[in-house]
């Protein structure tokens, strides 16, 4: 897949990387979407893979003086989704997070990654295209400052440099009197690729007796090249106040502004009435004070770690080639690899670590069979590079089991019967053992929310539900026998 692997611990030397390999190095963080391009072939000539997840301070989410949020190269859509900051700030935006594939995805794709990707779909670009976000794009010789309107040339395309790297998103807090959300229409409820997407940003004026519409900001995903504005229904809005009426025309008015095309997942003529829909409901909910309503209070992350920041930063960096040593912990084992740089980490545990429990389903990241725990995290081993193992710690299913005994969402599938053909089993309990470490008397909604991601054919997922719902009466009933 590649040459050369380098684990960098600075972006000075991730700069001194793209400029010596210019054209055949790529930076990546989550490679949620870079492993599935290179495979596919959409991403040709890529000889040299910069590993930045170890550059210490960069997934950090922080406001300062002059009210301006900033997301560090990064920060992931679940760090967004638990950020108290952009949840008060920044709603639009943690929305938007929220919906970006499932929790294990969710913990390793970044924003800057799905910023750089440009495809016209991806969720996290509507609402900061909105909320009137820059990005800082560094090289060896100059730093720049790109408004994200003017990143992007087209599908795919941005303006950055080969030996570029993006180290920085900032836009503007909301204030008191501005309110905004972001809606997503997808063909099922995670793990999907939007068919339209809508954020609307609206300010109002200070005057609490007729509350205008000032400045208003309307962005539309997947019904153009890129990310656009539906200016006809912003020129409109303005001075204006929201009700039922202006709410309709609006809407309308951003379905022209909509030019969709027909592909398999949507024709343009239902794009463009569910850009109307899209935005007629985001105005409605923004009107009596719903915007957040889909969002939930406590988010199911199925991320465990202590700290926020702790990404078990490398004492130096190291470039990894065929023969070079991956050390790294497998359920508290050290184990130290010569072979298998250039595969996944699935492939990696499966083939050089001889441990099989963790299966291969679609090695897309569309099915969770491949579920392992790195660094507290839940995420999908088939969309992690194998030397991002080296100084890392790892937890597969083979190391569930506590002092000989199954763990007690192992135990629970057992005497639930929510084992069929076994294939996905280890994927789903990884899922529930991670939830019940995070959440350890979850609701039914937050347990179908931890298994979004993992996909079974032969069941109706009702016995999974039941066996997670089991297990955590199982493991607080232990919890309460071990402290008498």
């Amino acid at each position: 897949m590649w040459q050369k692997y380098y684990t960098v611990t600075s972006i000075e030397e991730t700069l001194q990387i793209l400029a010596e390999h210019k054209g055949t190095a790529r930076v990546v963080a989550g490679a949620t979407d870079l492993i599935l391009e290179i495979e596919r072939g959409i991403r040709k000539g890529i000889e040299v893979v910069v590993d930045v997840t170890r550059i210490p301070g960069l997934n950090i989410i922080e406001m300062d003086e002059a009210g301006w949020i900033h997301l560090g190269a990064l920060v992931t859509h679940n760090d967004c989704v638990g950020s108290e900051i952009l949840r008060a700030y920044a709603h639009p935006l943690a929305q938007a997070a929220w919906e970006v594939g499932a929790p294990q995805i969710r913990n390793r794709g970044t924003v800057a990654g799905n910023l750089i990707t440009a495809s016209p779909a991806n969720d996290t670009i509507t609402p900061l295209v909105a909320m009137g976000a820059r990005v800082t794009l560094r090289s060896l010789n100059c730093e720049r400052v790109v408004p994200l309107e003017e990143f992007y040339t087209g599908v795919r395309g941005t303006v950055m440099e080969q030996d570029e790297m993006l180290v920085d998103i900032a836009f503007r807090a909301l204030k008191q009197n501005q309110r905004g959300t972001f809606i997503k229409l997808a063909l099922r409820r995670a793990q999907a690729i939007s068919v339209v997407n809508a954020a609307v940003l609206l300010t109002f004026s200070q005057d609490p007796t007729n509350m205008l519409i000032e400045d208003p900001a309307i962005t539309l995903g997947a019904v153009a090249p890129t990310i656009i504005h539906a200016r006809r229904a912003e020129l409109y809005l303005q001075k204006r106040q929201l009700n039922d009426a202006t709410i309709a025309q609006a809407a309308d008015l951003a379905m022209g502004d909509a030019h969709p095309i027909d592909d398999l997942r949507s024709s343009a003529a239902y794009r463009r009435e569910m850009v109307r829909v899209c935005v007629s409901r985001s105005l409605h909910a923004i009107a009596v004070g719903e915007e957040r309503i889909e969002f939930p209070d406590d988010p199911v992350l199925l991320n465990t770690r202590a700290q926020k920041d702790d990404l078990l930063p490398l004492e130096h960096g190291a470039v990894h080639l065929s023969g070079t040593p991956i050390v790294t912990q497998i359920n508290g084992k050290e184990y130290i690899i010569n072979t298998g740089h250039d595969k996944t980490l699935l492939r990696l545990l499966r083939e050089e670590a001889g441990l099989i429990g963790t299966k291969e389903g679609c090695a897309e990241g569309e099915c969770g069979a491949c579920t392992i725990f790195m660094d507290g995290v839940a995420v999908m081993s088939c969309l992690v590079p194998a030397v991002r193992a080296h100084g890392a710690e790892i937890v597969t299913i083979e190391g569930l089991m506590l002092d000989g005994h199954l763990h007690p969402v192992q135990q629970a599938f057992v005497e639930e019967g929510a084992v069929q053909c076994g294939y996905c089993t280890p994927g789903f309990i990884m899922s529930g053992v991670k939830l019940l470490e995070e959440q350890p008397n979850p609701t039914k909604e937050q347990i179908q929310t931890a298994i979004t991601g993992n996909l079974c054919r032969c069941t109706g997922y009702y016995k999974i539900v039941q066996a997670i719902e089991k297990a955590s009466v199982i493991k607080t009933q232990k919890i309460a026998d071990d402290g008498k």
